[in-house]
């Protein structure tokens, strides 16, 4: 008995080893940089400025909260993270469902649609800027469908269009990204459960709303969890967009506003307070899913 327990007090010793590195990471690179921006917000501090920086308490956040551009950015998030996530979710889910009963093909269009995930996002912006270019495809499937050739629809001039814009990048994007990872959950669900349900006389629609839907709970989760972060957390597709001529109130969302504030205008105290409060949106939305959802295990 004395033997066991000494030789599982050895293996927990080397267990913390060996965790030990990845958790240092972690800390250096997540746990700081958040402690940091918490600590800097306080301040009132300049990026090249060699005076020492200004205890302000509070005042960052003060200022903000009644700043009419802070809240535009806060309109912006909101507004591309609806019109994103929720298309990301349903689309995705249903182009998982409808690759996984193709017979022929399926490793190819897995393939097709996850090949834009592996661009970088400043990449893909640059591709539908040219797309989205007066003589671009754009216009004309657009003139194609309303049969209303040679007009242009000002995707760069609207305050509607460039925000709609900057959705279809997110979508076009990260939508095969989220199919693999639906069509992955779908293959972990027993085909004998869709069988007993042919036998019982259930029909398509009843399969997907009986069993697929509510055995996939745990991946819709992490789909829904995964897309919302990704859409608060966007910046490349907007900055390329105002720098290339598109008006920049529309889609000024908080992170770009953070870029300007503290990269552009040196107030990096400012830029840290919008940081902690986009973190602090992310953790309760995240939180929010996870309270409302419920994903316990799953059995079958």
């Amino acid at each position: 008995m004395q033997h066991k327990s000494n030789l599982r007090r050895h293996q927990d010793l080397w267990g913390r080893l060996f965790v030990l590195p990845a958790i240092l990471f972690f800390s250096v690179f997540n746990f700081y940089p958040i402690i940091n921006a918490m600590y800097t917000s306080l301040f009132k501090k300049k990026v090249l400025s060699l005076n020492p920086p200004d205890f302000i308490g509070l005042e960052n956040y003060r200022y903000l909260f009644t700043s009419g551009d802070f809240w535009n950015s806060i309109r912006a998030t909101t507004v591309f993270t609806l019109g994103t996530f929720i298309p990301l979710l349903i689309f995705s889910l249903l182009l998982a469902v409808l690759i996984s009963q193709v017979r022929y093909g399926r490793k190819f269009l897995q393939m097709g649609f996850y090949s834009p995930a592996v661009l970088s996002s400043v990449v893909a912006a640059a591709i539908w800027l040219l797309i989205f270019d007066p003589r671009g495809l754009a216009n004309q499937w657009v003139n194609f469908v309303m049969q209303t050739p040679g007009i242009d629809h000002s995707w760069f001039a609207n305050a509607t269009m460039v925000q709609f814009a900057t959705m279809m990048v997110y979508f076009w994007k990260y939508v095969g990204y989220f199919v693999i990872i639906f069509i992955a959950g779908l293959a972990s669900i027993p085909g004998s459960m869709y069988e007993a349900a042919r036998i019982d006389g259930a029909s398509a629609w009843q399969s997907f709303w009986r069993i697929t839907l509510p055995l996939l709970r745990p991946t819709v989760v992490l789909v829904s969890i995964m897309s919302m972060l990704q859409c608060l957390k966007t910046f490349s597709t907007q900055y390329l967009f105002t720098q290339s001529g598109a008006p920049q109130a529309p889609i000024n969302v908080i992170t770009m506003n953070i870029y300007n504030t503290g990269i552009r205008d040196h107030r990096i105290g400012r830029a840290s307070a919008m940081s902690i409060i986009l973190f602090m949106i992310m953790l309760f939305f995240t939180w929010l899913q996870f309270k409302t959802t419920k994903s316990d295990e799953v059995t079958y």
